[in-house]
């Protein structure tokens, strides 16, 4: 007998495959060559045969370099954090892929010297939020909050009320957060109430600053008080607004929840906030307010070290000038056509492809192998079984990333068994939907129109035998 080894396709004219070689351009050759060696053993094994070197090599590469995966957000949260939160615009995605070349994110075309850094994308958040005279964007929400501390209160006391010490996610909590500037934190009131008078009882040489935080993902009902942005400003202290969502001007959807138009106009000396929530942008933290301070922020050593990379910068200029965001539409959708699109899309799954005769063929050829054997059949040949547990039902959205917690958005979703879940994560793209009650809802208020097909196709090529 002939020696599985010796048909083993030599490693080098298998990297010369013009098929492989594609992919080594995409995701690099080590791991290319790594994959064919992987194969190669297979074939020693004589688990594989060797004219079918090439296919496995290309079944097992990824699509893409990245471990990221796309994915299908069905969970009708739209700032889902741990999907990316915003998803960003057509022309904000333009503008990144513009931004992976060369530009001018530091130079002048004019005069041929050094400029400052994203000043468009500045100008644009600035041309948003009129109130604020000047605007500063560094990695993240929490970094804003960081070098404002640190600018303005390092080494010296900040005033925060008891009941706005919060837990931002993770196990990240404000207080540590805010004593890694080295700065004191002056804790003031109770838990559900405190009033300006305990602001002003505590202010003296030591202090540096007065944080008010909104408390975002969670509220406290009943007999409560705080002091408001305007009642703070009265204080001599510079007070830091840090609201969170990244809402730039009052929306009536979000009637309780704080934009920095509005915060500035009370009086706040600097508002801190996120991009990639409400503003629909990027990963970005965003300080809009005094031009003294915020010059002071971008020029303590710290901002060095936390500031934004070209392609962030590109992304917020569009999400801010752009049409409107996907967030934006996301949230303002309405709740008769996510009805209609989620009736046309159970629709297509309780229709299925395939007469009765064209499915009895199928189960034929799938011999013994059953109800899997007749989906795994179908499939390969175009052919879907009808899902007939299928349903529409009502569904609240959510706003997510903390913002306007209990706030329900109306809308709709196609229900299937729970079942449905897991498999559907398993899928290219994986939907990602909401269990509830027994049920995977499928919320199409973050699916795209163009997205639907997609959809469909994972769900028919789960199939009803999902497991």
């Amino acid at each position: 007998m002939t020696d599985p080894r010796r048909q083993v396709p030599r490693t080098d004219l298998l990297l010369a495959d013009p098929r492989l070689a594609d992919a080594a351009g995409r995701l690099g050759s080590a791991r290319v060559k790594a994959t064919v060696v992987a194969v190669q053993q297979l074939i020693r094994l004589g688990e594989l045969a060797p004219e079918d070197a090439v296919p496995a090599v290309l079944a097992r590469l990824p699509a893409s370099a990245s471990s990221l995966n796309g994915v299908l957000n069905a969970t009708g949260v739209v700032l889902h954090t741990n999907l990316g939160r915003a998803r960003l615009s057509d022309s904000a995605a333009q503008a990144v892929r513009q931004a992976t070349g060369y530009l001018d994110v530091e130079f002048d075309l004019a005069s041929g010297r050094r400029a400052r850094r994203g000043r468009g994308a500045l100008a644009a958040l600035a041309q948003a939020a009129p109130a604020a005279e000047a605007v500063l964007a560094v990695n993240n929400g929490a970094a804003a909050l960081l070098l404002a501390v640190t600018a303005l209160a390092a080494g010296r006391e900040v005033v925060v009320s008891r009941g706005e010490l919060v837990e931002i996610g993770d196990g990240f909590r404000l207080p540590e957060l805010i004593e890694s500037t080295g700065a004191r934190i002056r804790e003031v009131g109770t838990t559900n109430r405190t009033t300006l008078a305990d602001y002003a009882a505590v202010l003296g040489p030591q202090t540096g600053c007065v944080v008010k935080v909104h408390p975002s993902n969670f509220r406290i009902d009943g007999f409560t008080a705080g002091a408001s942005i305007a009642e703070l400003a009265t204080l001599p202290p510079p007070v830091i607004a840090d609201i969170g969502s990244g809402l730039l001007r009052p929306d009536q959807l979000l009637p309780d929840e704080p934009d920095v138009t509005g915060s500035l106009l009370a009086g706040a000396s600097l508002v801190t906030c996120s991009g990639d929530k409400l503003l629909g942008g990027p990963q970005a933290g965003l300080i809009f307010g005094r031009a003294d301070l915020v010059e002071r922020l971008r020029r303590h050593p710290l901002a060095r070290a936390l500031r934004v990379d070209k392609l962030t910068l590109a992304a917020l200029e569009a999400s801010v000038q752009g049409p409107a965001t996907p967030t934006e539409r996301y949230l303002h959708a309405d709740p008769g056509q996510l009805r209609r699109r989620c009736e046309r899309v159970a629709a297509a799954l309780q229709a299925g492809t395939a007469g009765t005769a064209g499915m009895a063929g199928m189960a034929a050829t799938a011999g013994t192998a059953g109800t899997a054997g007749t989906e795994s059949k179908a499939a390969a040949h175009g052919v879907h079984l009808a899902i007939p547990e299928v349903e529409v039902v009502p569904s609240a959205g959510a706003v997510g990333g903390g913002g306007a917690p209990g706030l329900q958005l109306p809308g709709w979703a196609v229900a299937l068994p729970e079942r449905y879940a897991q498999a559907l994560r398993a899928t290219e793209p994986a939907v990602i939907g909401r269990l509830e009650r027994g049920r995977c809802l499928l919320d199409l208020r973050c699916v795209e129109e163009d997205e639907e097909a997609a959809l469909i196709a994972a769900v028919r090529s789960v199939g009803p035998g999902a497991r």
